[in-house]
């Protein structure tokens, strides 16, 4: 029996995406909707890249971050869309084994880093509000650009983990995947050894990085509203705290939505319920970031005006 288990793992060498079992008339539908979403989060996304790069009034730290989480929505809404995309219009929806591992891993990689980077965010408006004389010491260029990279490294030691745990599992010749992408808890579902390791560990990672990115976010915002509520003046509370709210949309979003996909084991009752949560992270919150910076940041519809006006030939009567 153990040598038929060895050989059936041995012969595995893609899996199956079930995705999104329907007709052939609504995979066409589904075929569109993913389509215009990944247009809106390319065209949204590059715009932030290019307006931030082109205005030297967003050279700031605040901007930098900004930057790279627009960087990391257009990575890691790639690394599932084309792929998802293909599927749809394939009859045969396969995927490779090692190219299964691939998307996970970048996946994750750039999931995990997002999550860092917004604890990131949230200390630089903490060091804007409450520091404002030490801003510039604690968030010189140096110090931006060591907190990006530790993000990254932090996430990609996550995905390293969870790679390598979830692609020691053994399949034994079941390759069809409940899923519209390689992710954890559909291929979990389908391995044919016990994974009660496997699922404490995405537990405990889920739970570590969640746990620690939100103390740095709760954190600097108590601090944040504390200051803010020592300002005399209603309008310059509310000009202060205004810097804020469009991240603290982008961490609600975000948070919300990996805390109930990752860190509640068996919370999710079935696949489809978890393939709808998992078209909002991968493709909805990456749309909806650059959009929620962009009509929500003065500063950024500014720059947008500006740029705009520069793009205007004039027209001499």
């Amino acid at each position: 029996m153990k040598s038929e288990l060895n050989r059936n793992y041995s012969e595995l060498t893609e899996f199956i995406l079930l995705g999104f079992r329907s007709s052939p008339e609504v995979q066409i539908l589904l075929f569109l909707l993913f389509l215009l979403l990944y247009m809106v989060i390319v065209l949204g996304n590059t715009s932030m890249l290019v307006v931030i790069k082109i205005d030297s009034r967003l050279h700031t730290p605040m901007y930098f971050f900004l930057r790279n989480l627009s960087c990391l929505d257009l990575c890691y809404s790639t690394v599932i869309a084309p792929k998802t995309l293909a599927t749809f219009l394939s009859k045969e929806k396969k995927i490779s084994y090692n190219g299964c591992a691939t998307q996970f891993f970048f996946f994750a990689l750039f999931v995990g880093t997002e999550g860092f980077l917004l604890a990131v965010m949230a200390y630089d408006r903490f060091s804007a509000i409450c520091s404002p004389f030490l801003y510039n010491v604690r968030m010189s260029q140096q110090a931006c650009v060591r907190l990006v990279i530790g993000s990254y490294l932090c996430g990609c030691i996550n995905s390293m983990i969870q790679t390598g745990f979830t692609f020691s599992l053994r399949f034994c010749g079941e390759n069809r995947l409940d899923h519209f992408f390689c992710d954890v808890p559909a291929l979990i579902k389908i391995s044919c050894v016990d994974t009660f390791v496997n699922e404490i560990v995405l537990f405990i990672l889920s739970a570590l990085i969640i746990l620690t990115t939100t103390t740095v976010i709760l954190v600097s915002y108590a601090y944040i509203l504390s200051t803010v509520l020592k300002i005399p003046s209603t309008h310059g509370r509310s000009k202060t705290f205004s810097t804020c709210s469009s991240h603290i949309t982008v961490v609600s979003l975000f948070y919300g939505t990996v805390f109930f996909m990752y860190a509640q084991p068996g919370a999710i009752s079935s696949p489809e319920e978890s393939k709808i949560i998992a078209v909002f992270y991968t493709l909805i919150i990456p749309m909806l970031n650059p959009l929620i910076y962009s009509l929500r940041n003065r500063e950024v519809k500014n720059a947008l005006k500006r740029i705009m006006m520069r793009k205007t030939p004039s027209i001499d009567l």
